[in-house]
């Protein structure tokens, strides 16, 4: 199966016993950390803690063992989970998982028919915007946790949750607010200075904040939600292999959710493992990744877990930690596999206020502040793009926000690409085979693309006709489109009927190839076309019609 090699078969040859140690030891530091992330984010998203975890596990060494990266690490991500608490909040826990499952297929058939490498194609300012935007609202959904407020549940909606969080502003836990600020400030604090604390500094912040959060939660048997109170702990071992309820009037409702975290899980992932590859100087096999992906989440959902994808913050503590190769990160769903299965008891006093405190400097350290400073530096259509996905990301729905952020980029792209297509009359004396012809020559030279963008062009020239005969240069053409060779053949009509004779030179490659498909050539007579190529045209011509 030459369509489906994943990057661990490759691992095996040099493999030896101190790569294994390496990615023992960097195996159990994203274990350790991914541990409290996978927590956060499954409760973030509306869910049970161990949704988490599971997916962080299952889904976590599917992708390390089926996947086209050497290092990236799979797990549950910030960036579902403002999608995955709207379609809860809308479809239901059992439609989450109906849609993570489909969103497994569309993400496998990405990457059989080879479209992993189309996502590199989104614009960079789409990227940046929608990232930052659910960096805001992943720190909006935890303004509750943080402050430790009495609200029943969280809409989904924007300017609902600000207004539930506004009426609510009076009911303030002070226990809550000291341990999240508590919370944060260690973390910050360890992450300034990490690098000096010596043996200590392999140690993640994350676990360090949530090791002496928990313990002073107990000790003092502070007032404030732990998982214990609000979940009743997490269970000490995986659940059982459950059917999800399949039927095509419930999946027709979630195929765009679906699709939805389909592509977030698409560019998520390759977006990591591209950040990966300049990490360890290798190079990822992007349409392989996508299959693993949609392996992975293909089957947690039976598991009862939730969408999974490339992280970004675990990738590259593996790599910091010393793993090079998929094994590293099958020892990181064994770590957690072990965690739970021996330490469930110890996560009943873990506090979310500490895990809300984690999940804002998650969602700070995602966001791409910086961009927003720059953008004076920009062009006003890279802005305006950043800026739209940015606040309909916000405001309305990662959906929408994508989808007009690839509208504006399109539109963008099309009219600096059309801009720079144009045509210049040409002087005729560049043309020593064409001085045979006698009579009112009009030539014109064109340069760039004639698509569909740029059909305008040929119209203005059509207008400029002569009284006998139209040159066209196309030797500075690099590529027409259908909508171009129609614009072309309507303008061979055009001179036909007034009867000027139309003459073309100068076609090469891609264009040289539209024009016969198209059948511009055989409507010109054999002395009308002249070529810069090193084999005659008329020939090619009888070629193809033979």
């Amino acid at each position: 199966m030459k369509f489906f090699r994943p990057k661990l078969l490759d691992t095996f040859e040099g493999y030896n016993s101190t790569l294994f140690s390496k990615d023992v030891l960097a195996g159990i530091a994203v274990g350790v950390v991914a541990l409290p992330l996978a927590m956060a984010f499954a409760i973030a998203s509306g869910l049970k803690p161990e949704a988490g975890i599971f997916t962080a596990i299952i889904a976590g060494g599917l992708i390390s063992v089926l996947g086209g990266s050497r290092v990236q690490i799979g797990g549950p991500a910030g960036a579902f989970i403002v999608i995955v608490y709207g379609i809860v909040e809308h479809y239901g826990f059992a439609n989450l998982l109906l849609a993570t499952a489909m969103s497994g297929v569309f993400l496998f058939l990405m990457g059989l028919f080879h479209l992993g490498t189309l996502i590199r194609f989104i614009p960079v300012a789409v990227i940046i915007g929608f990232t930052n935007g659910i960096a805001v609202l992943i720190g909006l959904s935890q303004v509750k946790e943080f402050f430790g407020l009495q609200i029943v549940k969280m809409p989904a909606e924007f300017f609902q949750s600000v207004q539930t969080l506004y009426a609510a502003a009076d009911t303030v836990n002070p226990a809550a607010l000291i341990m999240s600020i508590t919370s944060l400030t260690l973390l910050i604090t360890w992450r300034i200075f990490q690098k000096n604390l010596g043996y200590l500094s392999h140690i993640p912040g994350t676990v360090i904040t949530l090791a002496v959060a928990t313990i002073f939660t107990s000790v003092m048997s502070l007032p404030v939600d732990t998982i214990g109170s609000r979940f009743g702990g997490i269970p000490s071992g995986l659940p059982n292999f459950e059917w999800i309820p399949i039927s095509w009037g419930t999946a027709k409702f979630v195929i765009a959710p679906a699709i939805t975290l389909a592509l977030l899980g698409a560019i998520e992932s390759l977006l990591c493992a591209r950040v990966a590859d300049g990490l360890i100087h290798d190079r990822h096999n992007s349409n392989q990744e996508l299959m693993a992906q949609g392996v992975a989440n293909l089957v947690t959902p039976f598991f009862g877990g939730m969408p999974a994808t490339g992280t970004i913050a675990r990738t590259v503590t593996n790599i910091q930690s010393g793993g090079r190769t998929p094994v590293a990160g099958i020892i990181h769903s064994l770590t957690l596999l072990v965690i739970i299965l021996f330490g469930a008891p110890l996560a009943t006093n873990i506090p979310l206020a500490s895990l809300a405190a984690i999940l804002m400097f998650v969602a700070w350290n995602m966001g791409e502040w910086k961009k927003f400073i720059d953008l004076k530096q920009f062009r006003l259509p890279y802005r305006l793009t950043m800026l739209s996905v940015f606040f309909l990301t916000i405001i309305l729905d990662l959906t929408v926000a994508i989808q007009v952020g690839l509208l504006l980029a399109f539109i963008t792209f099309i009219y600096r690409i059309s801009s720079l297509s144009r045509y210049e009359p040409a002087n005729t004396a560049d043309f020593p085979d064409l001085l045979q012809h006698q009579g009112n020559i009009a030539a014109f030279r064109i340069h760039g693309a004639i698509f569909f963008g740029a059909v305008k062009m040929l119209e203005s020239i059509e207008n400029e006709l002569p009284s006998h005969t139209l040159l066209l240069d196309l030797k500075n053409v690099i590529y027409i489109d259908v909508s171009g060779m129609d614009a072309m053949l309507e303008l061979e009509v055009a001179c036909k009927a007034k009867g000027i004779k139309l003459i073309i030179c100068g076609l090469a490659h891609q264009p040289y190839e539209m024009a016969i498909r198209g059948g511009l050539l055989e409507r010109l007579p054999k002395d009308c076309i002249y070529s810069d190529l090193q084999h005659g045209i008329a020939s090619a011509v009888n070629q193809y019609r033979t």
